[in-house]
């Protein structure tokens, strides 16, 4: 059996690292109004309250704690028990027009105003994504409207 070159199992061994850190973008939800924290600890400073359906990015895990960072793109930690698998994101335009179907011709269905969370459906061609509101009225909204995806 043939060995290859130190050289080659280096390369293979750093490209196997780089496709396995290449991991699709974690969204969660917040499924209560918590505190977020400086530090992924109850000991840490406090920062701010955010509220219930928030959606945030996961950046880093850590024992029970998760580093998020939110639509603005601040980051800080909170307890993982308030992150759930539901999956929302927030209206980050003055106002999002959702339409029945995934064309701007379309109906509209209704507006939500900035920082109105939204529960996503699924993604849809030529850049829409299906959403609902939590009255159930659904549609589709432009995805450079919201942020969360």
């Amino acid at each position: 059996m043939k060995r290859l070159p130190n050289v080659l199992l280096l390369f293979f061994f750093v490209a196997s690292g780089f496709s396995m850190s290449a991991n699709a973008i974690e969204f969660r939800t917040v499924n209560a109004a918590t505190v977020l924290y400086d530090a992924p600890s109850q000991r840490g400073s406090k920062l701010f309250v955010i509220r219930s359906d928030t959606p945030v990015e996961v950046v880093v895990r850590l024992e029970g704690w998760s580093k998020v960072r939110d639509a603005e793109g601040g980051l800080a930690w909170i307890e993982q028990t308030y992150l759930s698998d539901k999956h929302s994101v927030i209206v980050t335009a003055d106002r999002a027009d959702v339409r029945r179907k995934a064309d701007d011709s379309s109906s509209l269905v209704f507006e939500a105003e900035k920082n109105v969370a939204l529960e996503f459906v699924e993604m849809a061609p030529g850049g829409w994504i299906k959403v609902r509101h939590r009255d159930g009225a659904s549609g589709y909204v432009r995805a450079n409207q919201i942020w969360g995806y």
